[in-house]
């Protein structure tokens, strides 16, 4: 019977110990404001799997953002490109987008889906410039200007070790590179956030990995850095409405071709689900 009684315990004061975590870095952690934000996605899905804590936190109308997605694939390795187009839309309106034209997907054949596939971080860099550089000036004096003030997108690790993810990161940060390349003395005008890839262990044990994630928080994060431009973010859900079950919504109401067997595990073991952390690669880089 004592271990009935351990086991009681601890199902009532885990989430508490979560819940409670949440509350406080909803209320006084750092986090982004005012800001012409853009999420750099390789396929319709990205944002609702990894990045649904993000995109909920930060598209909150108190926090002045605006948040656009940018997918670089329709995903359509298996032929359903034009559906998960359109699921790209319903979950990024669930997830708190203004409107339907914040998601653009390009589609290209310079960016194929696929498991074995690396994209061109070149081509990523050019068409990022393209789309938020439209007036670029080659004059060293001049001041490097961009339509967004933040980029996110995967780390290296790519989460789940996908190509086409960790290629969005060596594209972004050229893209970054490139906007201050022959100008010296000035900062770039973008802020390039990545997604941590965590080991194995940590990915499926849910709200458990929570105490680690705010101890690394806290160990990569500068508290001398400016308030608007933290080092290290971290957004956390709640369970219920506008948290992780808004989360699960978005893919299993919106993505509903992607709704394969094992994706329920993802949704009930995930920590991604539940949390995000990102550091500021600018930062890292320098």
């Amino acid at each position: 019977m004592e271990w009935l009684l351990v086991l009681g315990v601890l199902v009532l004061v885990i989430p508490s110990l979560y819940l409670y975590s949440v509350a406080v870095v909803q209320t006084r952690f750092p986090t982004l404001r005012n800001k012409r934000i853009c999420l750099l996605i390789a396929h319709p899905d990205d944002e609702a799997m990894f990045f649904a804590p993000t995109v909920l936190a930060l598209t909150k109308p108190e926090t002045g953002n605006h948040v656009k997605i940018l997918c670089l694939s329709s995903g359509n390795a298996d032929g359903l490109g034009e559906t998960r187009k359109k699921e790209l839309v319903k979950s990024g309106m669930m997830l708190g987008l203004r409107t339907e034209d914040d998601v653009f997907v390009v589609d290209s054949p310079d960016f194929p889906d696929g498991m074995n596939i690396t994209w061109d971080p070149a081509r990523i860099s050019a068409l990022l410039s393209s789309a938020f550089v439209p007036r670029p000036t080659n004059s060293p004096s001049a001041a490097p200007t961009a339509t967004i003030d933040v980029l996110l997108t995967f780390d290296a690790g790519g989460v789940s070790g996908h190509p086409n993810h960790a290629s969005l990161y060596h594209g972004a940060r050229a893209f970054v590179r490139a906007l201050t390349h022959g100008r010296s003395g000035w900062r770039a005008p973008v802020d390039l956030y990545t997604l941590a890839t965590v080991p194995l262990v940590r990915k499926y044990t849910g709200g458990l990995d929570v105490l680690p994630t705010l101890a690394l928080w806290a160990f990569r994060s500068d508290f001398k850095a400016p308030r608007d431009r933290p080092t290290s973010l971290v957004f956390l859900n709640g369970f219920g409405a506008g948290g992780l079950v808004t989360a699960w919504r978005a893919m299993t109401t919106a993505h509903r071709s992607q709704m394969l067997w094992f994706r329920y595990g993802w949704l009930g073991f995930s920590r991604y689900m539940l949390m995000n952390d990102l550091q500021l690669e600018n930062a890292k880089s320098r």
